[in-house]
């Protein structure tokens, strides 16, 4: 999996006049900026409340029993959206409310939600203006069978595009995820082209697991082995959203997740094996470099299954605390995300945790939920 880093490229301007929401205009003279320029905290302010109005909605549509207010069915009631945004909200709250509906068919319910929005970076340009912000959702898990957890978390980052309008108001023109992971399951899925070409080499990829629920439970013992898969869990869900600055991060294109899975199995106890960065049967990680497989998701399932650091489970509903789940979207035969369990129910499903997006113990039924095409790979570790 190649990382590949995001790069911005200004456009130079000559000038600027910015609409506020309230009316109250901010001008830049000519020739004062050279490129987009940053957006005062008073607008920055506003942008935040327009993306929140809008994921908030989102969030809210999985709800078991909202208020009035929250089930009008209208995305962003007080947000101003292009003609065609406010048709592909509309189409993503309908398809959040078929979610909705698959996951209580399969015994999940959420009884509230909450949803806050930071601006990281806006800027404006000739009267149009680029906005990236985190969304930080959390859903409370309905206690249906007794041990669920009390929450999943979501940190999901978004780029927001809006134009301003005469009076002074913005209109916003698109709402785009920013993360490569997995939708959040407050999220709409885009369904991703195949892109994997089959080099005709044979690498150890593994057996697809199957996603039948139950399974025949498969557990292990989580401490006094060679692995102590507790501290793997604590690690992960310490650090799912407060990245270990210890590490570099992977955030670009390729993602973070297998890179957040070694982490979290190294604090549980798995070794270094030196050599080559490109050799698969390879995995380690210093403060220069790391190997393919530290970071890549196919690299890293090459290795753990070559070198019998794990193996296969018949069905992903038998992973436990400290086990992977890796996902091939598409099916293309390129495995495109990791993830590790760190809280597992008694009556059996597994809750993922994991980065790209970062996300804590979410349930495997509401990813496949929103992916039941995808293929799915479980890894006794």
């Amino acid at each position: 999996m190649k990382v590949i880093p995001k790069r911005f490229r200004p456009a130079a301007i000559a000038a600027l006049t910015v609409a506020l929401a309230s009316g109250s205009m901010v001008a830049y003279s000519a020739g004062a900026a050279s490129g987009p320029v940053t957006a005062d905290h008073a607008t920055a302010d506003k942008f935040a409340l327009v993306a929140a109005d809008v994921l908030a909605q989102r969030t809210q549509t999985l709800v078991e029993n909202p208020t009035a207010a929250q089930s009008s069915g209208q995305a962003g009631k007080k947000t101003r959206m292009s003609a065609q945004l406010k048709k592909d909200e509309a189409a993503a709250l309908q398809s959040l409310r078929s979610r909705k509906s698959r996951l209580a068919e399969l015994g999940e319910v959420y009884t509230s939600a909450s949803t806050r929005v930071v601006v990281d970076r806006a800027t404006v340009t000739g009267g149009k203006a680029t906005v990236q912000v985190t969304e930080t959702s959390t859903l409370t898990y309905k206690k249906l069978r007794g041990d669920e957890p009390e929450t999943t978390d979501i940190g999901t980052r978004y780029e927001l595009t809006l134009t301003s309008k005469r009076g002074g108001a913005w209109e916003l023109n698109s709402i785009k995820s920013k993360d490569s992971g997995p939708v959040a399951v407050n999220e709409p899925v885009v369904a991703k082209p195949k892109t994997i070409k089959d080099d005709g080499n044979q690498y150890p990829d593994g057996t697809p697991a199957s996603t039948k629920y139950p399974a025949a439970p498969k557990p292990k013992a989580k401490t006094g082995g060679a692995y102590d898969y507790a501290a793997m869990a604590r690690y992960a869900e310490k650090h799912w959203s407060k990245y270990n600055s210890s590490y570099r991060q992977f955030s670009g294109a390729g993602g973070d997740c297998t890179n957040f899975v070694s982490q979290a199995l190294k604090a549980g106890g798995w070794k270094s094996a030196p050599g080559s960065s490109s050799d698969y049967r390879n995995w380690w990680y210093d403060k220069a470099h790391q190997s393919d497989s530290w970071v890549g998701a196919n690299e890293f399932a090459w290795f753990t299954l070559s070198n019998h650091r794990a193996t296969n489970l018949a069905n992903v509903y038998q992973a436990d605390i400290g086990d992977i789940v890796q996902v091939d979207w598409n099916g293309d035969g390129s495995k495109d995300h990791s993830m590790m369990v760190t809280y597992r129910s008694k009556a059996g499903t597994p809750y993922l945790t994991y980065h790209s997006t970062n996300t804590y113990r979410k349930s495997l039924t509401s990813l496949i939920a929103s992916y039941p095409d995808a293929v799915y790979f479980a890894y006794r570790t």
